[in-house]
């Protein structure tokens, strides 16, 4: 027993020894850590924000989660990956934006339970600073005095393939002192003797001799290459063509919707094969996960695996490249400088061995239509290897390297001759199933026809389809719907209208709605602003043709805009969309008005010889009448529909008041009042706010979609308010917004930094807590786009009704705040009294009055108290002292000297900082409690208790033997004495 109470002495001891080192470790940060890995910088990431709990890991790259090993003081970020947690435990979800801002962990952080949670490897010992990425920059080196930088004399190639290696690097391609800038630092004192095969740069042997001094600008830059064996394709016909996988500490596939045939190509360049040729998908097990690859991230110049993160997605992207020719530089797939590749690399080939068949054999392998341009230095030229030998293909090859060749080498190639090709568009887009080859639904060829998603199809993307097959303008049709889903290709709506050919904007997709595409045959509008608006053309004997203003009245122009689909005409001039010099229509038109197209009207007998510049008929039509409210009293109220071939309700996501104002602004509506959402399951059409509120016309917005929900609008004026209900106290409830009636709040995703805002409004104190509560059924609710939320005033343009079972709680203090700091935990103090707000002497506030304060704003133990240490204000003074014993939960709870204080002087109201967490407080759906004891003690205690109740066990069968053995004697004298 005293050998057992002795070891729980020796454990609390020495628990809180540690506790106490922590307390005391300047490097340690107060609220992030990574637990369960094999050094403080790798394993799990947790944060502290109201308690401990780990990281979602949705959205995190290599490039972002840096962020967390710079709080860490470690060295670079190396990799990233899933970590496992109880399925009942919650996570946080950080937002990397609001901390970078300068906002501290707990103000960007809010409550999630989604899985999985985000593991990450940091460097132990080295990092790279100020590069381009995380595979260059200014080499630092950690030893016990901190991070040093490393002199150019004391480091050579193998130290630096170390370096890169360890890193998750490629080879180094350049390492110089001074090459990423110098700093004023401790500079590591010997000279590293690496042998290039150590997996870290602290397992190389070092001088014996110490460096005294380095010279100014000698501290070591370092840029590795990327890794060259990060990335794969697998299960093709060659090792370029296959499933794409990705190798951040894991092999695994790539999450294929994210990518495009001309996105994609990025891959066929990172592998060092040729121009991409085709994209598609296989469906994966349901164990496997996979990569997700940002495609603006690579855009923007960083490399592969910094902008990767994890995903769930079972859909993994396949990709062909071509083995052995690629057009680099052009403006699209189908054009650039030619280049073949041999067993010396790729070559540029010579513009006299080079002719137009063999020009036909390379756009046909490209997957391209015929050349429409071959031309030396076309597009550029580069100091690069020549193929050696002249090519003469007969045309019909079906690669470049399958033609036969000279027998005899060139030595040169003139400058500015490298072949430069463009192949004019693939043939990759058709309707069919329709009347004509101008109507029917569409299908793309990206590798294998197929067809095309009906899914964010919209009115331009038809407009392109029309174009491409040399068709008239477009007109709205219905889709075609099945009742399962099949493969299609998505098209990017704005790839498609960018002028690329939609092969190059497809991306492999599943779908059961599929867009049908109407174009008319024999009239369209050209550089216009809109489908209702450009140069009037007309086709006849296959060719197109302007038409002469004097040709052309405004009966004439009231049948084309009807033809197309649009509203009356409003502006008929001559130039007014530009001149061409193309053929002209040679007669003049003498419609009616009523016929239903123009190639109906009679039109003169004689024929127009010429017509004079700038007289080609521009035109613009009004929008038509396609929009409407109905199922209420008044036009100006009710659901949205709009006709697009057949009248439809609308729903357009993340509508807020903006978006209802496009729709009240065109059916000529007073100011909007509200955007609401009606139950309604039934096909619909469907757009995204963005497109609304551009200016675009609507119908040029809209695709079909079938959705429970569709958009009700009313057109006027009213007041929005904000109010907390069911609460303690008028600064403590439920939030609830008015706009025309009140409704709580959806409380998913908010921070305290963004709760602030409405506790300033209701002229309560700082914001002290948010939290959840959970209503069933669902309720209809607003839902705030905090980004949007700068003041109570945004408020009517950054909500929308929702339907939800999650309502938003909050807690404001009632009567301390802190006013001009840098987070919710600093600023200078002010108290309220009487319903106004006071600012606090510094003589009359001292270190006790501030734990008071800190606790009750649910902060951490003060950090600095100082008169004006934030601004002084011309306001109400507090006239007395503050005398609080420091446990007091609330300031107004301390008592106070009975003498009124008349002055204080400048410059002294009182400044606070708190640090940015409480010891032991914890938040739990919107209340705070306070545990009554630390962890450590609590542990001691359970041990204590197990150690009681082990030696009571041991006694109780102690004496139950004992009991035995003399129970047994008793036995055995008895049966002696009857013998």
């Amino acid at each position: 027993m005293d050998h057992t109470l002795l070891c729980l002495f020796l454990v609390v001891f020495w628990s809180t020894d540690v506790r106490t080192d922590e307390n005391h470790n300047p490097k340690e940060p107060a609220n992030v850590r990574l637990v369960g890995g094999q050094s403080r910088c790798a394993g799990r990431v947790e944060v502290e924000v109201r308690g401990w709990r780990p990281v979602e890991q949705n959205d995190w790259t290599l490039k972002k989660a840096a962020f967390f090993c710079e709080q860490l003081d470690c060295g670079s970020a190396v990799s990233i990956g899933e970590a496992e947690v109880p399925s009942h435990r919650l996570s946080w979800r950080i937002k990397l934006d609001c901390v970078q801002s300068g906002s501290s962990l707990r103000e960007c952080a809010s409550e999630t339970s989604y899985r999985p949670i985000l593991s990450l490897t940091c460097s132990d010992s080295v990092r790279l600073l100020n590069g381009t990425s995380l595979c260059s920059g200014r080499l630092e080196v950690k030893s016990n005095q901190g991070w040093c930088s490393v002199c150019e004399a004391d480091f050579d190639q193998q130290d630096a393939g170390v370096v890169c290696r360890e890193l998750g690097c490629g080879p180094p391609s350049a390492h110089q002192g001074g090459l990423y800038g110098d700093v004023e630092a401790p500079k590591w004192s010997k000279d590293f003797q690496c042998g290039g095969g150590e997996s870290a740069l602290r397992n190389c042997r070092s001088s014996g001799s110490a460096r005294s001094s380095c010279s100014p600008g000698k501290a070591v830059g370092l840029t590795c290459s990327e890794p060259e064996d990060d990335a794969r394709l697998v299960g093709g016909d060659s090792r370029c063509a296959g499933t794409l996988e990705m190798k951040l500490a894991e092999w695994r596939p790539v999450f294929s919707s994210d990518w495009m045939l001309k996105e994609a190509a990025v891959f066929c360049e990172h592998l060092d094969c040729g121009s991409a040729v085709s994209i598609g998908q296989r469906e994966g097990r349901f164990s496997e996960r996979s990569w997700r690859i940002i495609p603006d991230c690579i855009h923007s110049g960083s490399s592969l695996r910094e902008c990767t993160e994890s995903s769930e997605y079972k859909s993994f992207l396949t990709l062909t490249c071509l083995d052995s020719v690629r057009l680099l530089n052009g403006t699209s797939l189908c054009s650039g400088r030619l280049e073949v590749k041999s067993n010396q690399g790729w070559s540029s080939v010579c513009e006299a061995d080079f002719d137009q068949q063999d020009a036909e054999v390379v756009c046909r392998e490209l997957g391209c239509g015929p050349p429409s341009a071959l031309q030396g230095g076309l597009y550029g030229e580069v100091e690069a290897l020549t193929w050696a030998k002249e090519f003469q293909c007969g045309g019909d090859e079906s690669a470049l390297l399958d033609c036969r060749s000279s027998g005899s080498a060139r030595n040169s190639c003139s400058p500015g001759k490298a072949v430069g090709l463009t192949c004019s568009g693939p043939e990759d887009v058709r309707l069919v199933g329709g009347d004509s080859r101008c109507a029917g639904t569409v299908e793309v060829k990206i590798g294998e026809w197929r067809l095309a998603s009906g899914t964010s199809w919209i009115l331009n993307q038809a407009a392109v389809v029309c174009e491409h097959l040399d068709c008239g303008a477009v007109i709205p049709v219905a889709e075609r719907k099945q009742s399962s889903y099949r493969p299609v290709w998505w098209i990017d709506p704005a790839c498609a209208q960018s002028g690329l050919s939609l092969r190059e904007c497809g991306v492999p997709s599943t779908s059961y709605i599929f867009p049908s595409v109407a174009c008319l045959d024999s009239v369209r509008l050209l550089n216009g602003t809109s489908l209702c608006s450009g140069r009037l053309e007309v086709k006849a004997n296959q060719g197109w043709s302007s038409v002469c203003e004097a040709d052309f009245d405004h009966q004439d122009a009231e049948v084309v805009c009807r033809e197309l689909g649009c509203g009356p005409p409003s502006v008929l001039q001559g130039g007014l969309y530009g001149d061409v010099e193309a053929p002209m229509w040679s007669k003049e038109f003498q419609c009616q008005g009523n016929e239903s197209a123009l190639l109906d009207c009679r039109t003169s007998d004689s024929a127009r010889n010429s017509c004079s510049a700038g007289k080609a008929v521009g035109l613009t039509c009004s929008d038509p009448d396609y929009v409407r409210l109905v199922g209420r009293d008044s036009r100006c109220a009710g659901t949205v529909e709009m006709n697009l071939g057949e009248w439809r309700p609308v729903f357009i996501s993340g509508s807020s008041l903006k978006t209802a104002a496009v729709f009240c602004e065109h059916l000529d509506c007073g100011s909007a009042v509200s955007a609401g959402e009606e139950q309604m399951r039934t096909w619909i059409w469907h757009s995204s706010h963005d497109c609304v509120e551009s200016g675009s016309s609507l119908r040029e917005c809209v695709s079909s979609s079938h959705y429970p929900v569709v958009l009700s609008v009313t057109c006027a004026d009213p007041d929005v308010d904000v109010r907390l209900v069911e609460g303690d106290s008028r600064c403590a409830g439920t939030v609830e917004v008015k706009r025309r009636r009140w409704r709580p709040v959806n409380g998913r995703a908010w921070t305290l930094k963004e709760a602030a805002i409405i506790c300033q409004h209701l002229d309560c104190g700082s914001a002290v807590s948010v939290g959840k509560r959970k209503a069933f059924p669902p309720l209809s609710m607003w839902e705030i786009k905090n980004d949007q939320l700068k003041s109570i005033t945004s408020l009517r343009d950054a909500i929308k009704p929702i339907y939800s079972s999650t309502l938003l709680t909050l807690k404001c203090s009632d009567s301390v705040r802190l006013l001009n700091g840098t987070s919710l935990c600093s600023g200078r103090l002010e108290v309220k009294s009487n319903q106004n707000w006071s600012s606090v002497c510094e003589a009359d506030f001292d270190q006790k009055d501030a734990e008071v304060v800190c606790r009750e704003l649910g902060c951490g133990p003060p950090s600095v108290l100082q008169g004006g240490l934030y601004g002084d204000v011309e306001a109400l003074m507090w006239t007395k002292e503050f005398q609080c014993g420091g446990h007091e939960s609330a300031l107004l709870d301390c008592r106070s000297s009975g003498s009124a204080r008349s002055s204080c002087s400048p410059g002294k109201a009182v400044g606070l900082t708190c640090s940015g967490l409480p010891d032991q407080n914890r938040i739990r759906d919107g209340k705070l409690s306070q545990t009554a004891f630390p962890p450590v003690f609590i542990f001691a205690l359970v041990l204590a208790v197990l150690s009681l109740t082990f030696y009571i066990v041991a006694l109780f069968f102690s004496w139950k033997a004992s009991r035995q053995q003399k129970s047994e004697g008793e036995m055995g004298t008895e049966l002696k004495t009857q013998e």
